[in-house]
C-alpha cells in the first residue's frame, strides 16, 4: 500500500477484508514532541483550553504524519490519562482518530532518596530515578488505531542499572543508591498490539542524554548501558524472557552513531544487531553539516550550539519488510515546516511495515 503525506487531512489505513492472504501494512513512528511542563497538570491545562500553539502544531503534524501507531516522547504522565486522552479527543476533532491510548508510569521525577547530583539537598530533580521537576514530567505514551493488549504489556522500568551484565555503573556511586538505581531513565516497556494476523510487540524506550554531568561520566554511561539494555534484552541474556516476533524497537536514543558526546559503541552495536534492521529513514531538508562525520539527511534533531543529530530511531526486526521510512523534516519551504518548529526541535520518525499474513 502506498502511503503519502497530506496536511490538514487524516488519512486512514486501508482496511484488509477479513481472510485476505494480503500483506497487512502499518506505519510506526517516534516524536519526541515536547510536551513537557514545568509543573503537574500544566499540560492538561493546555490541552483543555485550545489555545497554545505548540500544541495546534503537535495536532497537525501528527495528522500530516497519519501513523497506525506512535510513540511519543517528553509527554507529560498523568495517572488517570488525562492529557493524552485530550491530545486524542483534539486529533478526532482535526480528522485523526486514535482510539487506544497506553502509558507506563516513567521513572522521570521518582525520586531515589539519594543526593545524586552531591549539592547537598535531596529530593532535587536530578535526584530522581529519571531527571524530572515532578513525577511523570517528560514521560512516554502511545497513541494507536490498534487494539492494545494491555494485559500482555511488560514494563521492565524497574530494572537495577547495576543488574546488567557489563554494567558501567561508575565506581564512586554511593553503594546504597547503587541498590535502588534504575537503569531506565524513562522507562523500558514491551507493548503488544493486536494486529489480524497476531501481536506486533513495541519496544519503547527514552534514554538519558550523555550530558549534564562530571568527569564520572554518570549519564554517558547510563545513557550507553539503556542501549545495551536492548541488545542483552533481544539475545535473551537478561532476567525476563526477550520479545517475542514481529516486534519494533523504537524510541529516543539520545545519541548519534556518528556525531556528538558520548559512548557511541552502546547505539552502534544496537543499529548493528542481527535481530533488528535500520532503515535508515531520511529526511527532505537538504542541509548539509561539513562539520559532522553522519550524512544529515538521518538527523532527527537540531540544536543550535550542535547542529543536526541523529537521536531518535524505529528498529523493526530483522524479518519485516519495510516498505518506506523517513523523517518528516521538510525543506523550509515545506507547508509543514513552520508548525515543525513551532512543535519540537524533534521531527518525527516514521517506518512502513508489511506484517505476513497469519498462517492457515
Amino acid at each position: 500500500m502506498t502511503r503519502i503525506f497530506k496536511v490538514g487531512v487524516a488519512l486512514t489505513s486501508l482496511a484488509l477484508l477479513p481472510g485476505s492472504a494480503s500483506a497487512e501494512s502499518l506505519r510506526i513512528a517516534t516524536w519526541n514532541v515536547g510536551l513537557d511542563r514545568t509543573g503537574p497538570g500544566l499540560l492538561v491545562q493546555d490541552l483543555e483550553r485550545g489555545e497554545d500553539p505548540q500544541v495546534a502544531a503537535v495536532v497537525r503534524v501528527l495528522v500530516a504524519l497519519d501513523a497506525d501507531v506512535i510513540l511519543l516522547t517528553a509527554f507529560d504522565y498523568d495517572r488517570g490519562g488525562v492529557a493524552l486522552g485530550l491530545l486524542a479527543d483534539r486529533l478526532t476533532v482535526a480528522g485523526a482518530q486514535y482510539p487506544h491510548r497506553f502509558a507506563f508510569r516513567p521513572n522521570t521525577g521518582m525520586q531515589t532518596g539519594f543526593d545524586v547530583d552531591g549539592n547537598g539537598r535531596i529530593g532535587d530533580p536530578r535526584d530522581a530515578q529519571g531527571f524530572g521537576l515532578f513525577s511523570g514530567q517528560g514521560g512516554m505514551a502511545i497513541l494507536s488505531r490498534l487494539p492494545v493488549d494491555a494485559d500482555g504489556a511488560r514494563d521492565f522500568s524497574d530494572f537495577l542499572w547495576r543488574d546488567l551484565p557489563g554494567a558501567l555503573v561508575p565506581d564512586d556511586m554511593d553503594p546504597g543508591l547503587v541498590a535502588v538505581q534504575r537503569l531506565a531513565t524513562t522507562g523500558f516497556w514491551d507493548v503488544p498490539f493486536i494486529t489480524r494476523d497476531g501481536p506486533l510487540h513495541l519496544l519503547a524506550w527514552h534514554a538519558t542524554p550523555p550530558v549534564f554531568d562530571g568527569p564520572e561520566d554518570r549519564n554517558g554511561r547510563r545513557n550507553h548501558d539503556e542501549a545495551a539494555f536492548w541488545r542483552l534484552f533481544l539475545e535473551g541474556s537478561l532476567p525476563m524472557a526477550p520479545p517475542a516476533a514481529p516486534f519494533v524497537l523504537l524510541g529516543d536514543g539520545n545519541l548519534d552513531p556518528a556525531d556528538g558526546e558520548g559512548l557511541r559503541e552502546g547505539i552502534a552495536s544496537l543499529l548493528a544487531h542481527p535481530a533488528l534492521q535500520d532503515p535508515g529513514p531520511r529526511g527532505s531538508h537538504d542541509r548539509e553539516e561539513p562539520a559532522h562525520t553522519g550524512d544529515p539527511a538521518l538527523d532527527t534533531v537540531i540544536y543550535d550550539d550542535l547542529g543536526g543529530l541523529r537521536l531518535d530511531y524505529v528498529l523493526p526486526e530483522a524479518g519485516l519488510k519495510v516498505t518506506g521510512s523517513g523523517v518528516l523534516w521538510p525543506q523550509d519551504t515545506g507547508p509543514l515546516a513552520a508548525d515543525l518548529t513551532l512543535a519540537s526541535r524533534h521531527f518525527p520518525v516514521w517506518v512502513d511495515l508489511e506484517l505476513p499474513p497469519a498462517e492457515p
